[in-house]
């Protein structure tokens, strides 16, 4: 083999390897590719669920205030009509009382 031969030999070699090697570079580069899309709907989809467990996190909380809030709302409502039926039955004792007084006065 001359010289030329073997300098034409070594780069047919040459350009063999680059072409396996950009081959192979163009694969990498599409998984790489797939991955990151694979990535980026893996991480869509992990927002938009936690985004729905933030607001179904809302609104049982919100749930649980306003009952929360009715219970106390209705418990000061029973405590005022107590305060009602025994400041009225203060005034009822005392009006009579008074009522007395005033008749024991005339007697």
């Amino acid at each position: 083999m001359s010289t030329s031969e073997k300098y034409v030999h070594s780069l047919k070699q040459i350009k063999e390897i680059e072409d396996r090697s950009q081959k192979e570079i163009d694969e990498q580069k599409k998984r790489v590719a797939e991955e990151l899309r694979n990535f980026e709907t893996y991480a869509i989809q992990s927002i938009t669920a936690a985004k729905a467990d933030g607001e179904k996190l809302i609104e049982s909380s919100i749930d649980q205030a306003r009952k929360k809030a009715h219970a106390e709302t209705e418990k000061i409502i029973e405590d005022a009509k107590n305060k009602a039926k025994t400041v009225s039955s203060r005034i009822d004792s005392q009006t009579v009382k008074e009522i007395i007084d005033i008749l024991l006065k005339e007697v």
